[in-house]
């Protein structure tokens, strides 16, 4: 199932739909989900060609999980988006700027198609739990660029002041048993400044980011990866486990420490 696959995902990669060769690339990227960007990437003058783009790249065979991002409910793209894609299957749709749960459920009505619903901004994340359990939402992604901007945080300082609502965006997205992605890294000559803010992403409890180059895939892809030491652990931890309460390499484990392993293990196969 798709929300299987959805659940391994580490690194979601952002394309414009309107630049065919960029689109053409990505076809065989180590990424693990490509979103072709119909909204913030497109100027307008282009969205009619991004939308067909977008049509044609559905029909193609891709390497990564294929997903569309849709203009945002309340604009007057996203009615044509719809129409469209009407009967256009990607892997998943995304919508921006969600802020109510009848906007992704009149989404995933509308498309037929599972959906990752973007919280960026402060309606949206006091909405985020009724969002997530919207049947058909697969996850959450953090809008953190238009969350930092709608908070008027001072720009330069980190992300200390969106600890808060990152950690809402995660525990909404788990309540409801969906995927949590950690938003973009705009600094695209920073790589060391990157590796760092997906460290603190996964320490958040994020599994993913979403990125806005190729160049982020792979230490995207590594750094929300186990480790080698982290699987072999795993992998004995679950070979060792009998069942209930026991001790293992100096620590009491349980269930929920072999469920843990055995998603370290899957993660590490994706």
């Amino acid at each position: 199932m798709i929300e299987e696959k959805l659940a391994l995902v580490r690194s979601a990669l952002f394309l414009p739909a309107s630049n065919p060769r960029a689109v053409a690339k990505a076809r065989a990227l180590a990424a693990d989900l490509v979103i072709l960007d119909l909204e913030d990437a497109v100027p307008p003058d282009l969205k009619d060609q991004a939308r067909t783009a977008a049509r044609g790249a559905v029909e193609q065979d891709w390497a990564p999980l294929l997903a569309i991002r849709l203009n945002a409910a309340d604009s007057p793209e996203h009615a044509r988006d719809l129409a469209a894609l009407q009967g256009v299957t990607p892997d998943i749709f995304v919508l921006p700027k969600v802020e109510r749960a009848t906007d992704a459920a009149a989404t995933v009505a509308a498309s037929g198609r599972p959906l990752l619903a973007m919280i960026e901004t402060p309606a949206g994340l006091y909405a985020a739990r009724d969002i997530a359990a919207v049947e058909g939402v697969a996850g959450l992604i953090a809008g953190s660029n238009d969350l930092a901007a709608e908070l008027r945080l001072p720009p330069g300082q980190g992300r200390a002041g969106l600890t808060l609502a990152l950690q809402m965006i995660v525990l909404a997205a788990r309540a409801a048993g969906g995927i949590a992605l950690d938003g973009v890294w705009n600094r695209l000559d920073d790589l060391g400044g990157f590796e760092a803010d997906c460290a603190e992403g996964r320490a958040l409890g994020f599994e993913g980011r979403t990125l806005i180059h190729p160049a982020q895939i792979e230490p995207c892809n590594r750094l929300f990866g186990p480790t080698a030491d982290q699987l072999d652990d795993a992998r004995a931890l679950i070979e060792a486990a009998t069942g209930g309460a026991e001790r293992f390499r100096g620590r009491m484990i349980e269930a929920m420490h072999v469920a843990q392993a055995r998603r370290i293990v899957a993660r590490a196969g994706r």
